[in-house]
Parts: structure tokens; sequence; C-alpha cells
């Protein structure tokens, strides 16, 4: 089961994303109306107008707000910490395989806020969650790039652990708690993108686990600039992870993965 749904997921997606089905919609219209089919002229709109109204507004801003503010941190660090979790979903595998130097995208403070905890808690174990999302994967991991990483870093191999199978949040979720076991009254923190949060500890909290939401890589404020600034392909991919994030929310609930629709601290 987790196979099947695994792999429609991924298919599903790629029509599903707002700018693929955007230009499915104007292709779709323009045919219809080659054709004299008048109607043809709405989803023509519907599709070439979203992507004028994203290259003008910030529409990614009040899809991503809600998520991003949904599990702040803590206010104040936790005097002890006995591990920390990281998600996947910060590396390139392939351009790390091609390259041989770790390579990390956008969501690269999910890699170095957790060396930074690190050295400030020696008494904290570091685990990272990941294997690989792609329908082909490669030679390499995501573990095995967090862990060179890591290693060039300084943070010593002795307080790194690495879960190698995961291929999705849930499977993040019920991977570590196998292969960790906290024990009660362990204080954990959770690394991953704010937007990613609520499905993150949704997921953790359905699979026994009482952890503590560590958000990192924010992408909306309150200055204007974060509004005017960003460029179209930007601000579409933000909308596309955003709006990711809400059907995951949805489809995770549907299928018993989370503890609700929209999980709450």
């Amino acid at each position: 089961m987790q196979d099947v749904t695994f792999v429609i997921s991924k298919l599903l997606w790629w029509p599903l994303r707002p700018g693929t089905a955007a230009i499915l919609l104007g292709l779709l219209g323009l045919a219809l109306l080659w054709r004299g089919r008048r109607w043809g002229r709405w989803p023509a709109l519907a599709g070439i107008g979203f992507l004028g109204l994203l290259a003008l507004l910030p529409l990614d801003q009040p899809v991503l707000r809600p998520l991003e503010d949904r599990f702040p941190r803590p206010a104040v660090e936790p005097a002890h910490i006995d591990g920390i979790v990281v998600l996947g979903g910060a590396v390139e595998q392939r351009l790390t395989e091609t390259r041989g130097l770790p390579a990390l995208n956008g969501a690269a403070e999910r890699m170095t806020e957790p060396v930074a905890l690190m050295r400030r808690h020696p008494e904290a174990r570091l685990v990272f969650t990941g294997g690989t999302a792609s329908l082909a994967p490669g030679a390499l991991s995501e573990a095995d790039v967090a862990r060179q990483l890591w290693l060039d870093l300084g943070v010593p191999p002795e307080r790194m652990s690495f879960e190698r199978e995961s291929r999705n949040t849930h499977e993040n979720a019920v991977n570590t708690l196998r292969v960790v076991q906290p024990k009660p009254g362990e204080t954990w923190l959770l690394v991953t993108s704010a937007s990613h949060m609520p499905r993150s500890m949704g997921v953790f909290r359905q699979a026994g686990w009482r952890i503590t939401a560590w958000p990192v890589n924010y992408r909306t404020g309150a200055g204007s600039g974060l509004w005017l600034e960003a460029s179209f392909p930007v601000r579409l991919q933000e909308f596309e992870w955003g709006t990711r994030e809400w059907l995951g929310l949805l489809a995770y609930w549907l299928m018993g993965r989370t503890d609700a629709l929209f999980p709450a601290p």
C-alpha cells in the first residue's frame, strides 16, 4: 500500500502543480478555440490569468503564511536537548553525485541549524531521516549527502545517526521512531521547513512521538520587500510548495496519517 500511494502521489502531482496545471489549461483552451469551440476561452483565460496574477501579485505569501505561523519556535531554547531529528528535503542527491560536493537547495537551513544546535548542546544526538523521494533513485541517498556534509562541518560521527529508507514524511516519522526509540521525558527537536511543520508534527504525533517543533527556512515575513522583490519564478515555486503542503495535509488526514486536518500546538 505504501509503494502504491508513494507512486500515485508522485504521478498526480505533476499535472496538479499550479504552474503545470495553468499551462495545460491554457493549451487546452487554445486548442478548443482553434477547433471553433468558443467556450475554450474560459480554460485559456483561467490558465493565462493565473500566471499573470502571480507575476503581478505575491500570491505565494497568503498560501505559505498560515503554514509557517502554525508552529512557532519555543520562546526559550531547552536547557537540555537529548536529540535533534532532521527531515530530508534540503539536499540535492544528483548534483552531489555528479560533482562530488554536498549540494543544498533552498531549504538549506534544515542542514545548518542542527550544526549550530549541536555546538550549543554537546549532549544531543543528531538524527537525519531521508532516503530518496525520486521515482528513479540514484546511487546516493539523502542520508549519504547529509553525512558527507556534516562530517565536513566537523560534527563528530559518533553523535550522528541516519535513517536511509524513508521516501516521505509519513515514513520519516515511523522509521525514525523505530530507530531512535526515545525514552519518556526526553527532549527531542524536529527540524524542518516552517511551512512543512504542521504536516510533520501531525505525522510524528500520530506515530506516537511527542516531539518539539523547531522550524527553519521561513519564506514569509512582515516587510514589503518579501512581497515586492521576489521574481516570478520564485513566487511560482513558493506558491507550488505551499499548495503541495495544503494538499498533503488533506491527503494525510484522509489516510489517517495525521492527528488532525491542520495540526496545531
